[in-house]
Parts: C-alpha cells; sequence; structure tokens
C-alpha cells in the first residue's frame, strides 16, 4: 500500500494491477485528492484500521478477494462512498454491485477525466448527508419533516428511514435521495430517466436497470409486501409513482 498526504478528500484506489492503480492514483492527486493505493481487501482494510476515507475507487475482478465480497462488507457497517470499476461487459456485476449499495461504476478502462468527475459528484452527495445521529424526541415547537412510506417514516431533516418504534432502516444516498423524490413529486408520474435526474443518480450505461434495481431495493424497505407494492407503483411504459395513501 502507498499513500501520498495532501488537503483534498481522501481517496482510496483499490485494484489488483500496479499500472492501473498508480495510473488512477496519479491522475487523482494531480486533480487535488489525498490518495492511497491498496492492492486488495486485506491491503484496504489494514488502511482502513488507521483512517477512514472520503471515498473508495474499487476494482470488482480481483483474483483474491473479489469487489462484490468488499463492497458487501463496506456497506454493512459503513457509509464510506464506493465507485466501481469493472472490466466485464456484462451488467450483471454492475447490478449486484448497486443492489448491495454501490454509489456509481464505470466501466474499465475508464476515462479518467470522468472518473474525476463522478468522484466529485459521489462526494458532494455524500457531504450532503449527515452523520448519524441519535433519536431525538420530537419538540411541538421544532417539528421533524418526515413522510410516510408504507411502514416507514422518511425524516428529511436527519435524513433517515425509521418505523413506528423508532428503529432505523440503513439507506444508501441513493436510495434516499429516490424517495426524497417521491415524497416531493406525490401521485405524479415520473419517469426513470426523471428520477435519475431528480435523485442526482445517472448512470449512462444502464438507466431503465439502475433505477429498477434501487427502487426494489426501496421496495423491500417500505412496502408491506414488496410483491406486490402499494406505495411506489410502476407505471406501465413510464415509470413509477408514489402513492402516501396506498390506495
Amino acid at each position: 500500500m502507498t499513500e501520498s498526504s495532501g488537503s483534498g478528500p481522501h481517496i482510496v484506489v483499490v485494484d489488483d494491477e500496479p499500472d492501473a492503480r498508480a495510473m488512477v492514483g496519479d491522475y487523482l492527486r494531480l486533480h487535488g485528492f489525498d490518495v492511497a493505493l491498496c492492492d486488495g481487501g486485506q491491503a484496504l482494510r489494514a488502511h482502513l484500521a488507521g483512517r477512514a476515507p472520503d471515498l473508495i475507487v474499487l476494482d470488482l475482478n480481483m483474483p483474491q478477494e473479489d469487489g462484490l465480497s468488499i463492497v458487501r462488507d463496506l456497506k454493512a457497517r459503513s457509509r464510506i462512498p464506493i465507485i466501481m470499476l469493472t472490466a466485464t461487459a456484462s451488467p450483471i456485476d454492475r447490478v449486484v454491485g448497486l443492489e448491495l449499495g454501490a454509489d456509481d461504476y464505470l466501466p474499465k478502462p475508464c476515462e479518467l477525466r470522468e472518473l474525476v468527475a463522478r468522484v466529485r459528484s459521489v462526494l458532494r452527495r455524500a457531504q450532503g448527508a449527515p452523520a448519524p445521529v441519535q433519536a431525538k424526541p420530537e419538540t411541538p415547537d421544532l417539528p421533524a419533516r418526515r413522510i410516510r412510506f408504507g411502514t416507514k417514516w422518511l425524516e428529511l431533516d436527519a435524513v433517515r428511514l425509521r418505523d413506528d418504534q423508532g428503529v432505523e432502516q440503513p439507506l444508501t444516498r441513493s436510495e434516499f435521495e429516490l424517495l426524497k423524490a417521491f415524497a416531493d413529486h406525490p401521485k405524479r408520474a415520473l419517469s426513470r430517466e426523471r428520477l435519475l435526474d431528480l435523485a442526482d443518480a445517472r448512470d449512462p450505461d444502464a438507466f431503465d436497470r439502475a433505477i429498477d434495481v434501487r427502487i426494489n431495493r426501496i421496495r423491500k424497505k417500505v412496502e408491506p409486501d414488496p410483491a406486490h407494492p402499494r406505495f411506489i407503483r410502476t407505471v406501465r411504459g413510464l415509470g413509477y409513482v408514489f402513492r402516501p395513501d396506498g390506495d
């Protein structure tokens, strides 16, 4: 593992190919980022034990521990944003990665200027989400802004999803942004492209599949019966609509 000091956001690049790892790291450094390079999951975990990065750029196709298992492990215990890099032509790995909570992806070899743009975009979204806080009683003079989504409450100011007992349901940033988009446009049919715009979650290589994956993931968290959704419904030929009353 190699590191460089700097004043910009701290980025960890994880790739088992030395040349690719160095190229991405050098380019990110040129654009003001503080970069650490790791050759796999073991080196990444060693780095995380000493310092938490602002974002991880992760190659999915590594021989010892594949990137999907790393995504699964990281998202189970942290909110560190992850951008996946994958050389596979199949969309399956990318779809699974999104389902596991990854924030964005790019195919390899990637255009480095686009990677920097994606890094900055994901960092902006992540910085808009405050750190998790303990639930506090709501006071009459400072009511929390919250919207009912099926079995849960979306708390807009706290950026979280909770059930009636106050138990928090983990959300990725993209899931929160999609729920907020629905909350801002109740009972209005929204196309997939419009939802991607509202949630700032564009996936240029797989628009429809990317948004469908996110919606299915959200339904599992808010619908009483995700197989027969009542609150976030499919509008055939167009997209989705949020029905607050479930009718």
